[in-house]
């Protein structure tokens, strides 16, 4: 099954904070692994970054920073405010609005699945010392028209958390494991939904792998995953080794768990940080407990990375195709093909300075083999999301959007796409370089989740069209966050470093659409600026976008900036902060 999930820019790879709790009296090992985990997901996004005011609620789009994506047929649905689209955009309503997300919440889509009528959004929000937490599930089992919401898969912080089975590793014998009961550095960053089983699967970062037979509406299992030092574990076989997440030099990179796949084979794979683990149905091993002669079933796993991947499942490493190109595995994506096993594709970091050393890195990694062999594309991009149509492949990257053009069974040759034609923004030689979040291909279109709105294409790339949120200017209902006001320019404060797209929008509406808006702008000593110009929609909205700089085309100064737009006969003015 495609799994698509929203990737954060930025965030840490490796060794996560741990703070302690305080657990009823236990004995053995078990009393000393009684800590909590706090969540160690990547920085958010501007758009959800903690103490800003809250986004307004308005119809449509409630911010511009779009992503994850999830695409069914001809429908679209779309984070982190849990939008959905139909009829190629013209139909774009807000879901959950019982359950509310980025308006007065703090909280957001993570992650995103849908599979038949059930739709499973992860949810996550901002905590102090940037970092993300878990906030639940909203599940719906109607194609999104109602949602319900779920408990976040955490630990309940009882003594029976601080152990768990695996196969002939129980009672006694049991894992000693860490229990994760904060919601921080465990927000859902990938969800699978399996419509054939019912399951829902979860990578939770510091919470791990984790399993709900009741499609995310019962408890979470944990799975257990090989620790650093093997390649491989069978539940036939016993261990001592903890189920542990890495802190400091202590526990294991394999068990902070970023993304989660299965297959159309019923595989299921889990990116860690310290790669990519697979266990496939063969690899499914029945059990009877002893006590009450009662079955149960347990996975065994093969861990691959970006310093033991072998093409053979004995074979030495290296003997044939490229292994992983990094050993952080944050995104998994799987490319449905005629005829053939659909392959599976990888966006890889490195985790610490000693695997750069080693010559791990930033890129791509697909196997076409279910994992005998793998190869490497898109050496030191970025990617965040990927999305196929056939043999074409989509990666949504920090750069922009790469498009594939060509491909060998072990290469490919990809167009970046950076101007997004007929969705430029002109005046803007900066926006050229919009990140992409995220990327859905429904029947009829080609989307890209920006930081600068969605974006739409029925061509396969070649010209665009855009859907951003709309504050109105003469709101029916003002509010304070949404006040009538006859011009304003977003966002503001302004920096033209970290502002989406690098540009500042300074926004008015008219009686009659059409024409342009031209704007003026001055310093604070009302000494001419630059002079900018956009369009005005057919609605009567103009937009002009500005990117801070000054006629000769360099960054003005930090201050305030007086503007004037003049549309449709019509002059009003306003002001804007100019920060770095």
């Amino acid at each position: 099954m495609r799994h698509l999930s929203r990737l954060p820019l930025a965030g840490r790879h490796g060794p996560l904070p741990i703070s302690l709790l305080r657990l009823p009296s236990i004995s053995g090992h078990a009393a000393l692994l009684a800590t909590a985990l706090l969540l160690a997901t990547p920085p958010v996004t501007q758009a959800q970054a903690p103490g800003g005011p809250p986004m307004p609620t308005v119809p449509g789009l409630q911010q511009n920073d779009v992503g994850p994506l999830e695409a069914r047929g001809d429908s679209l649905f779309i984070g982190p405010c849990l939008n959905l689209a139909t009829e190629g955009g013209a139909a774009l309503q807000t879901l959950a609005q019982g359950q509310p997300l980025c308006g007065s919440s703090p909280n957001g889509v993570f992650s995103l699945d849908a599979e038949g009528r059930t739709v499973v959004a992860g949810l996550g929000r901002s905590a102090p010392g940037d970092v993300s937490a878990a906030a639940g599930f909203l599940i719906s089992t109607d194609g999104g028209a109602s949602f319900a919401f779920a408990q976040p898969q955490l630990d309940g912080g009882t003594p029976a958390d601080t152990s768990v089975c695996y196969g002939v590793n129980a009672g006694p014998l049991a894992l000693p494991a860490l229990p994760v009961v904060g919601p921080e550095e465990s927000a859902p960053s990938a969800v699978d939904y399996v419509d054939s089983t019912g399951a829902t699967w979860v990578a939770g970062r510091a919470s791990g792998l984790r399993r709900s037979a009741g499609g995310g509406r019962g408890a979470f299992e944990r799975i257990v995953l090989p620790p650093d030092s093997l390649n491989a574990i069978s539940p036939a076989q016993r261990y001592d080794f903890a189920l542990r997440p890495q802190r400091g030099n202590a526990g294991q990179l394999n068990h902070i768990v970023s993304s989660v796949l299965v297959d159309e084979t019923g595989t299921v794979w889990a990116g860690t940080s310290a790669g990519v683990n697979r266990s496939r149905p063969a690899d499914v091993l029945t059990f009877e407990r002893e006590e009450t002669g009662e079955s149960f079933s347990d996975r065994a796993w093969r861990r691959f990375g970006f310093g033991n991947t072998g093409a053979q499942e004995n074979g030495p490493a290296g003997a044939a195709g490229e292994g992983l190109s990094g050993n952080f595995v944050p995104v998994l994506a799987e490319q449905p093909l005629d005829g053939r096993r659909n392959a599976v594709w990888m966006a890889t970091r490195p985790t610490l300075p000693r695997f750069t050393e080693q010559g791990a890195g930033v890129g791509v990694t697909f196997t076409r083999d279910g994992g005998q062999t793998f190869y490497r594309t898109l050496t030191g991009e970025q990617v965040n999301a990927f999305a196929f149509r056939g043999e074409t492949a989509y990666a949504a990257s920090r750069r922009g959007l790469f498009i594939s053009q060509s491909r060998t069974d072990t290469s490919y040759q990809w167009r970046l796409e950076r101007d997004f034609p007929g969705a430029e923004i002109p005046e803007a030689d900066v926006a050229k370089r919009r990140r992409v979040f995220a990327v859905a291909t429904t029947e009829a279109a080609l989307w890209a989740g920006t930081e600068d709105g969605l974006l739409k294409s029925t061509d396969g790339g070649q010209t665009w069209k855009s859907f951003r949120t709309r504050v109105p200017t003469d709101p029916a209902e003002p509010t304070e966050t949404v006040p009538r006001a006859a011009t304003y320019a977003y966002p503001n404060p302004f920096s033209p470093v970290a502002a989406p797209a690098g540009v500042a929008r300074i926004v008015t509406e008219i009686e009659e659409g059409g024409g342009r808006a031209t704007v003026r702008l001055y310093d604070f000593a009302m000494d001419f600026v630059r002079e900018v110009t956009g369009e005005c929609g057919g609605d009567g909205r103009c937009e002009v976008p500005w990117d801070g700089t000054g006629a000769d085309g360099a960054r003005v100064a930090n201050g305030v900036y007086f503007y004037e737009i003049e549309a449709g006969g019509e002059t009003r003015r306003g002001k804007i902060m100019v920060v770095e």
